[in-house]
């Protein structure tokens, strides 16, 4: 429009005649056509903002989205892991469980054998040849090498025989493995018994391995059995008086409710040989 109205003027003017109304029409116009192309450009100005500001609001989102995705797949890896864990303390718990339950069965099973042992020992417990004690892992019977063997001997005696195969009667039907450990004294073997015995280590499996022959022979199944020597490594008392020393002088009879043996902590040897009757 502002165009029309200059090309009008112009023509005007070459027609040589221009009123002042005219002149004053056209100013007039064009201050609007002016201030409408001021408006105009204020608000493309606003738009641009406008536009540049939205552009960056989206690009906020836009990574404020990228995060929460990060964050949504950090705690969905999370929850896998949980779920995973509990899994594993839920299996670990029934394995607990099992365990306690078997556990629970092999102590009913020992304190029945305790009993037995007990009650068919009876006389031989009261007389003080042997001692039963109940151990955490199993049941232990100690007797002393007084009631089974002579002094410096391997060789059992008619009343360490019979001990022992009342004790067989009574392990014959049992499934628990038997570990029978040979102790001594202190003292070294000395004079001629040291050419058969070089040292208590022989003396001590030699014994416990004519008492697992023993049991054997009366029903024991030899696959539940293992002949230990300890010697002079595990004694009860101090080795200072006979009395002490006769105390460190034993058998001990051990059942294990595991199956298997249990000493593999103890300075022990297996020793299955032992001279013949």
């Amino acid at each position: 429009m502002l165009r029309v109205h200059v090309l009008a003027l112009i023509t005007i003017l070459h027609a040589g005649c221009v009123t002042q109304a005219v002149f004053d029409e056209v100013s007039q116009e064009r201050a609007v056509l002016a201030g409408e192309v001021e408006r105009l450009r204020i608000e493309r100005d606003s738009l641009e903002a406008q536009y540049y500001e939205a552009q960056e609001s989206y690009e906020d989102e836009r990574i404020t989205r990228a995060d929460l995705t990060s964050s949504l797949a950090d705690v969905e890896r999370r929850a896998s892991q949980l779920d995973e864990t509990l899994a594993t303390e839920r299996e670990a718990r029934i394995a607990a469980a099992a365990a306690l339950q078997v556990r629970e069965a092999q102590i009913s099973s020992m304190q029945s054998t305790y009993d037995e042992l007990v009650t068919d020992l009876e006389s031989e417990v009261s007389s003080g040849q042997i001692e039963i004690e109940r151990l955490r892992e199993g049941l232990r019977l100690n007797v002393s090498d007084e009631v089974l063997f002579e002094t410096g001997s391997a060789q059992l005696d008619s009343i360490g025989r019979d001990v022992l195969i009342k004790v067989a009667g009574q392990l014959e039907s049992l499934s628990d493995f038997i570990e029978v450990r040979g102790h001594t004294d202190d003292r070294r073997i000395r004079g001629s018994l040291a050419k058969r015995y070089p040292s208590n280590w022989e003396l001590a499996a030699a014994r416990a391995a004519r008492v697992v022959r023993l049991l054997e022979a009366h029903g024991v199944a030899g696959s539940r059995l293992a002949a230990v020597s300890l010697g002079a490594n595990d004694p009860i008392a101090e080795n200072d008086t006979p009395q002490n020393r006769a105390l460190n002088r034993r058998i001990e009879i051990r059942l294990l409710p595991t199956g298997r043996p249990n000493s593999g902590s103890d300075s022990a040897a297996r020793v299955p040989e032992a001279d013949s009757e």
